[in-house]
């Protein structure tokens, strides 16, 4: 008997993965199937192929198997039923879960609760709540147990009955042609169970929507796009199944002050003209109130001084980031005819200090300039 390719027969190549099977797979059972194509001995055998193809390629042991000499141990391949294929029942019942328009329960045993939705509050706080800290009061809506019921959707526990078709399972069986699949039941819908009388308080859902106050301590040092996580504040879950989790989503309001960068914060200070030129103590702003700044004579617009500690608490550990102070020289406007002539006495101090170059008198930065200038262009 010649030898199958079993890569030929599902249509690729011998590099494929486990999903490249798949999908084959499932296209090639698909059309095959025996019930989609009734009496027809060819579309049986080439169904029969498929299946026998992706049962060895499928798993890694006979795939090897097949790799290295073309064919694999008697039973493990050709001519194996489908109960021989080790675990192929399962692989079966995966592919074709959507083919008889049910999903496959998958066990043998009553489908456990499912777990609760999760859920997530937008909460919007000040620039000093994030630095500091906030402990505050949430009302969220969400799916809870029926307290009338206690979940069980039935108004009283004799309501309750064992799903007659399944007889508690959830699942049932049901024949396709020469093969059988378990599904979930139809009738109970996976619950093993069925309710004679709803409860009239959730109309048999076994859940209602309700609002939910929850206390929350915001940490210090949050920002914009943190999520904090409160494990089962969810939604309740189907079937006794877990709560969800809630998640905080963070949002933090702009300062009128400072720009926050990761730990540190930075802000700009305006100074007069004297100030900067003679040196001054200035007041700056900080979370915790104003302070003192010493700035010394001859300070540049744009020089940025360090106030160290004065930033944004770390939320992993000990200590708080700096503050910078960006002074920015602010020119005099509306001057006075008295503050005019000052300055015209000042200017011609400078020409009597550097008459070579009287218009660089007292500006270094504006002599470099004027240096390169002329260096550049005569």
């Amino acid at each position: 008997m010649a030898k199958k390719d079993y890569y030929e027969i599902l249509g690729v190549p011998r590099t494929a993965t486990t999903d490249d099977l798949k999908k084959a797979y499932r296209k090639l059972a698909m059309k095959y199937h025996p019930d989609k194509n009734p009496g027809d001995k060819e579309s049986e055998r080439m169904f029969k192929e498929c299946s026998e193809a992706y049962a060895v390629l499928s798993d890694p042991v006979k795939r090897a198997q097949f790799d290295q000499f073309g064919q694999v141990s008697e039973g493990m391949g050709e001519g194996a039923g489908f109960s021989g294929f080790g675990g192929f029942s399962d692989i079966f019942g995966d592919i074709f879960s959507d083919f008889f328009g049910q999903g496959q329960a998958r066990g043998g045993g009553r489908p456990r609760g499912m777990r609760g939705a999760d859920l997530q509050y937008n909460l919007e706080i000040s620039f000093e709540q994030a630095a500091f800290g906030y402990a505050t009061e949430i009302s969220i809506p969400r799916m809870e147990e029926c307290p009338t019921c206690g979940g069980t959707g039935a108004r009283s526990s004799k309501d309750i009955e064992v799903c007659q078709v399944c007889n508690g399972s959830g699942q049932q069986r049901i024949q396709q042609g020469f093969f059988s699949v378990s599904t979930t039941c139809s009738r109970c819908h996976g619950q093993g169970r069925t309710v004679r009388n709803p409860c009239p308080k959730c109309s048999g859902q076994g859940l209602l929507r309700n609002f939910r106050k929850l206390k929350v301590n915001i940490p210090a040092g949050v920002d914009t796009g943190a999520k904090l996580k409160l494990t089962g504040e969810g939604e309740a879950g189907a079937n006794g199944g877990p709560h969800g989790d809630l998640y905080i989503a963070i949002a933090v309001q702009p300062h009128p002050f400072f720009r926050r960068e990761d730990h540190d914060l930075y802000c700009e200070v305006p100074v007069s003209l004297a100030q900067a030129a003679l040196g001054a103590d200035i007041l700056v702003p900080t979370l915790g109130g104003k302070v003192e700044l010493k700035i010394p004579a001859g300070t540049q617009s744009g020089k940025h001084f360090r106030l160290r500690g004065k930033g944004i608490t770390h939320m992993r550990g000990n200590g708080r980031g700096d503050q910078y102070v960006q002074i920015m020289l602010e020119t005099p406007t509306n001057l006075t005819p008295r503050q005019k002539e000052l300055l015209e006495e000042f200017a011609k101090e400078g020409q009597k200090a550097n008459p070579r170059n009287p218009e660089t008198a007292n500006y270094p930065l504006l002599g470099k300039f004027m240096e390169k200038l002329k260096e550049m262009f005569g």
